[in-house]
């Protein structure tokens, strides 16, 4: 799979943006309140380009449409992790599931409900550490896309289990992410995740019902592996 961006004048300024981020304080992780300042300074330093979103692909992973093309929502409860600028929400709200979305970033739910207008995404601005609890065991299917690999330390310990208590017993939880092998190190952010960490999901009693290692082809040149892993929790 290649990646979305082929223009380059996009790229050099997404290029431009990265390394400035990377002199502000939290790129690296640090503590939760640096961390948050960190992806609010991302999305309110943009200037409503998408190129100085790192992340941001202006359309939704290819991996979780062609998922979804064999697994309608029907109605049923999802839940968009992190959701930036909403592509990967709206395109779970368009399949069918009745999608709620959140990101701790205020700039991000507010630039996707700019971007959305008449959506039926319930954006919301929230912190995974701190959800409603109405919101533990409630959904269907639990979209992951990024979000654990951009943690480090504590919070990235922690996110494992947080992210597993959202999806409802026989419900599914469906993990976007890059990939590395356990001995190896990653100079983050992002960190990609590595088997060992990924095992932390069996270890929380999911199953796994597919998995798909892709790679992803950058303009430059480089070529970074991927995952798309679909867990179910138990009954």
């Amino acid at each position: 799979m290649d990646d979305v961006h082929e223009d380059k004048a996009f790229m050099a300024r997404r290029g431009a943006a990265l390394e400035r981020l990377d002199g502000v304080t939290g790129t690296k992780g640090g503590d939760p309140a640096e961390r948050k300042a960190w992806f609010e300074e991302v999305y309110s330093s943009a200037g409503d380009d998408p190129a100085a979103v790192p992340w941001a692909d202006l359309a939704p992973k290819q991996v979780l449409v062609d998922w979804l093309a064999e697994h309608p929502g029907e109605g049923r409860r999802a839940v968009d992790i992190a959701c930036g600028l909403g592509d990967n929400a709206q395109a779970l709200a368009a399949a069918g599931w009745k999608t709620s979305a959140f990101d701790f970033a205020s700039a991000a739910i507010t630039w996707a409900k700019k971007r959305f207008p008449d959506t039926d995404v319930d954006f919301q601005v929230g912190d995974l550490f701190d959800l409603p609890e109405e919101w533990q065991g409630a959904f269907d299917l639990v979209h992951e896309c990024y979000t654990l690999q951009a943690l480090s330390g504590a919070l990235r310990e922690a996110s494992f289990a947080t992210v597993a208590e959202l999806v409802k017993p026989g419900g599914r939880l469906l993990v976007i992410t890059r990939v590395r092998p356990d001995d190896t190190q990653a100079d983050g952010p992002p960190w990609p995740l590595t088997p060992s960490e990924l095992a932390r999901f069996a270890e929380l009693g999911f199953s796994e019902d597919s998995s798909l290692y892709y790679d992803v082809h950058r303009p430059d040149g480089r070529i970074i592996p991927h995952l798309c892993v679909v867990y179910r929790k138990p009954e």
